[in-house]
């Protein structure tokens, strides 16, 4: 009896459990009930304006133009379609499909075929069609294909200037760089179309819809470079002859207005194609001018000098006793003409210049205390970025004066201490050039409101050193018989051989960077060209036998392309305003 009433008990919670159950989901089933006839019925709009956002298109935009000094273009967009097959919406059989697109498309009736059995939602048909062919194809009225407008970015020179054009990906929206640089206003645009599409890509006109503004692309600024192609040429030619016959690991040749930072020549070895930037190696894609860095050897020697005589440690008639060798701790320093001319002397700078002298060098860095010659290196840029308008750039790598031991204090003087970009190099001698100042180095043309902002003046030493640094460096040119000894101009110039350093570890390897920095003509320059050739071959490697004649080739035709007036009537003349 007691069992039955328990049974009972348990049916009694068990239906008052499922009674509640029951009354819960109805009343979520109302609520919901409520909430779709209210959605429905009551509330359509905002599913109007979300049907219509899925049916909303914009204008397409161009990326804007880059164009040389001159207006050649050297970017620009290319517009191009793709087709896909839409597989839930085949209203053809795979075989008539196949039929009707092969001509069209210019592809096989078997590749089609295999193309549109592909088990999966959206099938890339063909990329890269012309607007008349995407037209045809538009023309077969088939409603499983769809059409894709796209843009190219193309660039009609090929590999020349690539690694200051950079590449553009407008899938993955990646870049490289002026195309990095100037992405905003190369995709500035005042005002995109809006417009209604179906999900084939079909224009949905209506009162409202301008036909010319939504076929119509809208593009973005242009951007005019500092750059004559011209130039260009001429420096990319005559790097990569010599890099061939050299068998070097690489090269670098700029040519830059010193009176107002213009780059009219920007070339780097090895280079790439950026119109297939994707099979181009990592070591080519990059801009090593600017990320990498380097002992400058004795164009820094310029630099030693020029510090010396801004502290008033030396003037252009100053005399130095070059004994040939030199003993810092246990580190024997020798001229490079050692053994052929043990002892000079007494020497002045002009001599000094023109024999590269290393002794020289060393006793000029002993006379600058390390800390006042640590800030006029400062001053000159180095240990910092100059600013260029390309990524990448490198604050290269200067010791603090506090970590100077004798040697590095010592082999400063002729370019061992420090490592620098190459870029470094072309601004702090464009400061001699420019009678003390040094300007913002830039590939950009910019208006007078950008120039402000983007381009900074700033002297770094007196005019009066820079000008007796011009006087000293031309009449050690003129005394030369190498080849940036000019038959119609005045250089002012000084070549330099390094050791390239190991990699990831300390010491220097056998190989060699040749350079040579210089200007013309000497007293009013109008280009400073510089040239660094990263492990050649061969018998007698120096900065005057690799990148001599690269400087001299670019110089003389550089001169002629600007037609910049001869300032020399022979061999020894050397005039400088004081």
């Amino acid at each position: 009896m007691q069992k039955e009433i328990d049974t009972k008990t348990k049916h009694n919670k068990f239906n008052k459990k499922l009674m509640l159950t029951q009354i819960f989901v109805l009343f979520l089933f109302l609520i919901l009930s409520c909430y779709l006839f209210y959605r429905q019925i009551f509330d359509t709009k905002s599913y109007r304006v979300k049907a219509k956002r899925q049916r909303s298109a914009l204008s397409l935009v161009m990326r804007g133009q880059i164009l040389d000094r001159n207006g050649i273009k050297l970017a620009s967009d290319m517009t191009t379609y793709k087709v896909y097959a839409i597989t839930r919406d085949y209203d053809h059989a795979i075989s008539e499909l196949a039929a009707k697109l092969a001509p069209v498309l210019n592809m096989t009736y078997s590749k089609l075929v295999t193309l549109l059995k592909k088990n999966q939602p959206v099938i890339l048909l063909k990329d890269n069609l012309d607007k008349k062919t995407a037209t045809n194809i538009k023309k077969l009225g088939l409603r499983e294909i769809s059409i894709e407008q796209q843009n190219d970015r193309i660039y009609p020179q090929g590999k020349m200037l690539s690694h200051v054009l950079g590449y553009y990906n407008a899938e993955a929206d990646v870049s490289s760089g002026v195309e990095y640089t100037c992405r905003e206003k190369l995709e500035k645009v005042d005002k995109r179309v809006e417009f209604e599409k179906t999900p084939n890509g079909n224009i949905i006109y209506n009162f409202n819809t301008d036909p010319l503004a939504t076929t119509t692309p809208v593009s973005g600024e242009s951007v005019t470079l500092t750059i004559d192609t011209a130039i260009q040429h001429v420096c990319e030619t005559e790097l990569n002859k010599v890099i061939k016959e050299k068998q070097a690991a690489r090269g670098f040749a700029m040519v830059m207005n010193p009176k107002n930072g213009e780059i009219l020549a920007y070339a780097v070895n090895p280079t790439y194609n950026p119109n297939e930037y994707k099979k181009a190696s990592a070591t080519a894609l990059k801009n090593w001018s600017l990320t990498d860095i380097f002992p400058p050897g004795s164009t820094f020697k310029i630099l030693t000098v020029a510090t010396a005589i801004e502290l008033g440690l030396l003037n252009e008639h100053s005399k130095i006793n070059d004994t040939g060798k030199i003993k810092i701790g246990s580190w024997e320093i020798k001229n490079y003409d050692y053994y052929k001319n043990p002892n000079p002397g007494l020497i002045d700078l002009v001599y000094y210049f023109e024999h590269s002298s290393n002794v020289g060098s060393v006793k000029i860095a002993q006379m600058i205390p390390k800390q006042q010659y640590y800030n006029q290196l400062r001053r000159f840029g180095f240990g910092s970025k100059t600013g260029i308008d390309l990524p990448g750039e490198s604050v290269g790598l200067l010791p603090k004066y506090t970590n100077w031991d004798a040697a590095m204090h010592a082999s400063m003087g002729y370019g061992y201490g420090t490592s620098v970009t190459a870029i470094q190099m072309v601004y702090a001698v464009s400061a001699i050039a420019n009678d003390g100042v040094a300007i913002t180095p830039h590939v950009i043309k910019y208006n007078d409101k950008e120039l402000e902002e983007k381009v900074k003046r700033r002297e770094v030493v007196k005019p009066e050193t820079a000008k007796a640094l011009k006087r000293i460096l031309t009449k050690s040119v003129s005394n030369s018989k190498g080849p940036m000894n000019l038959p119609q101009y005045t250089v002012a110039a000084k070549t330099g051989t390094s050791r390239k350093p190991l990699e990831k570890q300390k010491g220097y390897s056998n190989q060699l960077y040749t350079s040579v920095i210089g200007f013309l003509p000497a007293d009013n320059p109008k280009i400073l060209i510089y040239v660094v050739v990263d492990s050649p071959k061969g018998e007698a490697i120096w900065g005057s036998t690799v990148a001599g004649p690269i400087f001299r080739e670019i110089a003389l035709q550089t001169a002629r392309i600007m037609n910049i007036p001869p300032d020399k009537s022979n061999t020894n003349d050397v005039k400088i305003n004081n």
